[in-house]
């Protein structure tokens, strides 16, 4: 497989830390005073060693005799021909090796505003002009052609940037193919894991990917993705980044932020769980019940209500798939009921079960109404049982004074 691999060397210098800084996250005047504190570090070298320490930190070359002339002023220069992405990048390699504690206070303001993962795919700005006046097409959707165009592009970053280094490997000018942790043929581990062939790579075969085949590929890199934080810069013949370090968390963070942008727009709507599954979008509002777990009143009702989010959102959930998940809704607030009487009204204790019970959903019998429109009403009924269920442990823990 060597010779379809594909390697495009990353940028020389070694990263330590985030590799997602912007520049609108930085406060203001702080690209000028990084370049300034580097190069005050630099310039405690001596003149003859400061061009070999710059080329060391991933700075352009020179001659000893600029240095002689200004050692600020020859790592200066060439810190003003760098992006601050990478002057902020170049930092962290600096800082890690002379320990430098005004280097480490700046670089501590930019991690505390990068806490957050941000999604390498920005969602746009506002409806554009064929949409805004009903000529567009798709609605503001993206079809699967377009969605695989995408994906293939941050595909190409992430592995650019050395995302997928650590199980994948990388091509070496000197060293040829150097095995990751999933060795040398990486078509065999596809086709064992995901059961199909002609997935590898993936620029060469996404354009005959189905929607399976690309949700499967999607689950795929997310197990094996890593946010490479240490390594080597191999500069013969411009070779690249050789990470050694990786942060496998980190990576499947940010590798999620970016996918839902993506899947979030495609068909229907999409989303890539915190468990790397594809499941169905929730609607709008109510995300943040599907991630919100339960006061621990009792742990066999978390594990109810997880398994019925699951069953519900799972990607090819069948009709009976969804009316057995609102089923098994129903069946935690009926276990939820003697403790929910003390603290709701009667005519509300009621009330909850009589949906279930009238459309068809947890008995039957001939008054019951089942010709209704599933894809509207489960969603409905899943969700609203479930945000009862939130508010009835919410009521009972505070009645037990667990919560304020």
């Amino acid at each position: 497989m060597v010779d379809r691999w594909t390697y495009r060397p990353t940028q020389p210098y070694v990263t330590t830390m985030d590799l997602n800084t912007t520049n609108a996250t930085l406060p203001p005047g702080f690209a000028k005073e990084i370049r300034d504190r580097i190069a005050r570090v630099i310039e405690t070298y001596s003149a003859n060693d400061v061009p070999a320490v710059c080329r060391r930190f991933g700075l352009s070359t020179g001659d000893v005799s600029e240095a002689f002339s200004s050692k600020f002023g020859y790592a200066h220069k060439r810190l003003a021909e760098l992006s601050t992405d990478s002057v902020v990048q170049i930092a962290r390699s600096v800082a890690q090796e002379e320990g430098d504690a005004e280097l480490l206070r700046l670089l501590a303001t930019v991690d505390k505003i990068s806490e957050t993962p941000r999604s390498r795919l920005k969602p746009p700005r506002r409806t554009y002009y064929s949409e805004r006046n009903g000529k567009g097409q798709s609605g503001g959707r993206l079809d699967l052609a377009a969605t695989k165009i995408l994906f293939n592009s941050e595909y190409d970053k992430l592995q650019e940037e050395g995302y997928f280094q650590e199980h994948f490997g990388l091509w070496c000018i000197d060293e040829y193919l150097i095995h990751g942790k999933l060795g040398g043929d990486i078509e065999a581990q596809l086709l064992f894991s995901l059961g199909k062939s002609g997935l590898w790579p993936i620029s060469y075969s996404i354009a005959s990917y189905s929607e399976d085949d690309l949700f499967s590929v999607i689950e795929f890199m997310f197990d094996h993705i890593s946010k490479p934080i240490a390594g080597r810069n191999h500069q013969h013949a411009n070779c690249g980044m050789h990470w050694e370090k990786f942060d496998s968390a980190a990576g499947k963070t940010e590798f999620r932020a970016t996918m839902n942008v993506l899947l979030a727009r495609y068909g229907e709507g999409y989303e890539l769980s915190e468990a790397g599954e594809v499941m169905e979008r929730a609607p709008d509002g109510v995300s943040n019940l599907l991630s919100t777990s339960l006061p621990l009143i009792d742990s066999n009702i978390n594990d109810r209500v997880q398994s019925a989010i699951t069953k519900f959102r799972q990607r090819q959930s069948t009709t009976d798939d969804r009316r057995d998940a609102v089923r098994d809704l129903a069946d935690v607030l009926e276990y939820l009921r003697p403790q929910a009487k003390t603290v709701l009204a009667k005519k509300d204790d009621g009330a909850l079960f009589q949906i279930a019970n009238d459309f068809g959903i947890r008995h039957h019998n001939a008054g019951q109404k089942t010709d209704y429109d599933p894809a509207i009403w489960l969603s409905w009924m899943f969700y609203f049982y479930l945000s009862t269920i939130h508010a009835v442990v919410r009521f009972i823990e505070k009645a037990n004074g667990k919560v304020a």
